[in-house]
């Protein structure tokens, strides 16, 4: 194996992005993602509170007290914005997709790690993401 571009690699690469794509789910998550890229003002909300949620963690992190009115906003603004169908959606396909990108990289990376296909065993009797649970 010499690059990513090797042709069996490439050609198993683009039958597992097939199968993704089959995934029954796969169509809702895509209108849920869809319908949150075509609301500009919910981009707008989503980004504000994702550098509030920053900020705040930043200062938290440097010992510094947290204002009580400044965390009461941004939970305010966060449950606003989670009133929204469209944002839960959207947060749920990103979990989603987080959830398949996680699985696919433990996969991946025992694969070299072992230097086989790995199994079940080779997670702890766990070859899920590490979102389920058993962790």
């Amino acid at each position: 194996m010499t690059s990513a571009g090797n042709g069996a690699v490439l050609r198993k690469t683009l039958e597992l992005c097939q199968a993704i794509v089959a995934q029954p789910d796969f169509p809702t998550m895509r209108q849920h993602l869809d319908a949150f890229m075509a609301d500009d003002s919910l981009k707008a909300r989503y980004q504000e509170l994702a550098e509030q949620s920053s900020s705040l963690q930043h200062q938290q992190q440097h010992g510094v007290t947290l204002d009580s009115k400044e965390v009461s906003a941004f939970e305010q603004k966060r449950d606003a914005f989670l009133s929204s169908p469209v944002a839960r959606g959207f947060l749920s396909a990103q979990e989603s997709m987080q959830d398949v990108r996680e699985t696919l990289t433990r996969y991946v990376t025992r694969t070299f790690e072992l230097g086989r296909v790995p199994t079940e065993e080779d997670f702890g009797g766990c070859g899920c993401s590490s979102g389920c649970g058993c962790h």
